[in-house]
């Protein structure tokens, strides 16, 4: 569920993009009036605004963005202004080109819907001239690139059904693969993660605890580690409750001393149109306290007033 507010009658495209140039013009921004705008428009209003302003202006809203805003409220308010897919898109391959560190990339496709990669991968391909698949392949490696090779390319069920028989089965295959063993075979994990629907696995989890007396993330923690650890981890906790997942990574990412920004902002603003209202009150019955309160008290100004415009009302 969404925690986007929209007005119940919003203002045309035309008119938000006369309001977005009107904040633009004369000596500095009124940031204020941009947020109020486009911290409140769906991904469809959003992008009609952008054909109405390159229409009216001749010019690129996002370019205009970028140099009217500074800093973590840029970062954020751009990201935003994608669609979700295209959004996907730039955070993978940000993670994979420019920063080189994984744990973004894995975390969007390990915890995207089967329907949601197979519509992301033509737009990455548009955005970027290179198939993700490609692209994952030249950067990462290892058993981390098997799997997310595995998971963007396996078509799995997205429906509720599920096997008893078969998650029976996988279990016992996962434990012969892995805590039985010495060493782990690294294959059969890749396998069953990257193939069954998050109900199936769901159920093998189910399976893994009542047979062997504890988790299956327990058991992946114990036999895996690095990146690939962190894929299996984020499949298995997203097959369990997406929203459970995310209050985790919020709640990491201001634990202790400084804010992890840079997720904090992907996470709210990947979600927000999806299940942050779920995410709220996960992060709530976890944490015992608001996830706006505590977004409030690690960031600040405009940037706060962005980030908390995207959770509602607390």
């Amino acid at each position: 569920m969404s925690t986007l507010s929209v007005p119940p009658t919003p203002p045309s495209p035309r008119d938000d993009a006369i309001n977005l140039y009107r904040a633009f013009k004369g000596f500095g921004c009124d940031t204020s009036a941009v947020i109020n705008i486009l911290a409140h428009r769906d991904a469809t209003q959003r992008a009609y605004i952008q054909q109405e302003y390159r229409t009216m202006y001749s010019s690129d809203l996002l370019k205009r963005l970028s140099s009217e805003l500074s800093g973590k409220l840029e970062t954020a308010v751009l990201l935003w202004m994608h669609d979700p897919a295209g959004r996907d898109a730039v955070i993978i391959y940000e993670s994979l080109n420019v920063v080189k560190s994984f744990g973004a990339a894995t975390e969007v496709i390990c915890s995207r819907t089967p329907s949601q990669l197979q519509f992301l991968k033509p737009i990455y391909h548009s955005k970027f001239g290179i198939y993700l698949e490609h692209d994952i392949e030249r950067n990462t490696s290892g058993d981390h690139k098997k799997l997310l090779l595995a998971y963007v390319s396996t078509p799995r069920h997205e429906g509720p059904e599920v096997s008893r028989e078969v998650a029976e089965k996988d279990a016992k295959v996962l434990y012969k693969a892995g805590e039985k063993k010495l060493g782990t075979d690294e294959k059969t994990f890749i396998q069953i993660f990257s193939e069954r629907s998050w109900a199936q696995l769901n159920a093998v989890s189910s399976y893994y605890h009542d047979m062997y007396g504890h988790s299956l993330k327990k058991a992946v923690k114990k036999e895996t580690s690095g990146n690939f650890e962190h894929a299996l981890l984020t499949i298995i906790r997203c097959a369990e409750a997406p929203a459970k997942y995310f209050a985790k990574v919020l709640h990491k990412a201001m634990k202790g001393m400084g804010t992890d920004d840079t997720t904090l902002i992907r996470v709210i603003v990947t979600r927000t149109e999806i299940d942050m209202q779920y995410i709220k009150a996960e992060y709530l019955r976890k944490y015992r306290k608001a996830l706006h309160d505590a977004v409030h008290s690690e960031t600040s100004g405009h940037y706060r007033a962005f980030l908390l415009a995207l959770l509602g009302p607390n």
